[in-house]
């Protein structure tokens, strides 16, 4: 049986004091995950830790950063950039590596690796100072897929598991979704994501249970989304249809369509995070963070 910790250790180990120092991924299970095929890196589910030194007082809000990267691989400008961006903003940040269709895993892993990582970071709220009432998640293309997916298909947790970590809820407190695929189903989906979500020729009723916008509901956590007119691989249909939903169900949301840009632009460019080459989406966040108390 799983138990919750890290290989034997009973905690996580301690938050760095570095900002700069690269931190070393957490394996989300102690034993093999649910579902794996293998024991190599992309066979274990992991999340690095992206955290502020401890300085007392209240605790910190927290994110699960979701990469892109069509559900093929995992772009660092995606994950470790918007991680020390987060940082900045007085965030701990928690960069998930999750399994991929590029090496044969299809649903539910992700979203088991996606729901993991938001329980996991409750469970160890306190070791690292966060605010279990305050944990967010962030993704951006297929990573804003799976982040959309724990958006409107999260759980409260099981009370009697063994497993400490399965006892917390898996639902995001906010969530943040840029230039993501959405819908899997009709002109705007983004095949390539689907096929290594799904496989070819999908069950329909997968295409539509995981088609996002179609799956809000007033439980849905509150979203700011970002998209570009431009792109060209996901439409920002995408983001207007799941805004929409929210919409219709009274969830607090924000909408910003760009001209500028268009697929895969992260903060503002593939290979810097540094502030004077910030898409506008960046502040824009940052505002609306500090608006829902984040």
């Amino acid at each position: 049986m799983c138990v919750s910790g890290l290989f034997g250790q009973d905690k996580p180990a301690a938050p760095s004091s570095q900002k700069t120092a690269a931190p070393a991924p957490i394996p989300l299970w102690d034993c093999p995950a649910p579902l794996a095929t293998g024991t190599e890196e992309g066979d274990i589910p992991a999340i690095t830790p992206f955290v502020l030194p401890a300085e007392g007082g209240k605790p910190r809000a927290a994110i699960v950063v979701c990469p892109g990267g069509g559900y093929r691989g995992l772009t660092g400008h995606e994950g470790a950039f918007y991680a020390r961006w987060l940082n900045e903003l007085g965030i701990d940040a928690f960069v998930l590596r999750y399994r991929l269709g590029s090496r044969g895993y299809r649903h539910p892993v992700m979203l088991t690796d996606v729901s993991r990582a938001v329980r996991w970071v409750r469970a160890h709220a306190k070791e690292y100072g966060v605010d279990p009432k305050r944990v967010g998640v962030i993704g951006s293309s297929a990573g804003g897929h799976l982040a959309s997916t724990i958006l409107t298909h999260f759980d409260a947790g099981k009370p009697e598991a063994a497993d400490a970590v399965e006892r917390e809820s898996s639902r995001p407190d906010l969530g943040i979704l840029i230039y993501p695929v959405v819908t899997l189903d009709g002109p705007y989906a983004h095949t390539r994501s689907r096929d290594m979500l799904l496989g070819e020729n999908p069950d329909p009723k997968l295409v539509e249970l995981l088609s996002n916008e179609k799956q809000v509901t007033a439980q849905t956590p509150p979203t700011f989304l970002a998209h570009s007119r431009a792109d060209p691989g996901v439409p920002s249909m995408n983001s207007l249809k799941f805004a929409e939903a929210l919409d219709a169900n009274k969830v607090p949301y924000e909408l910003h369509i760009y001209d500028l840009g268009g697929h895969g632009f992260g903060l503002g460019t593939r290979n810097k995070w540094t502030p004077e080459q910030r898409h506008p989406w960046v502040a824009e966040c940052a505002r609306w963070l500090k608006q829902l108390g984040f």
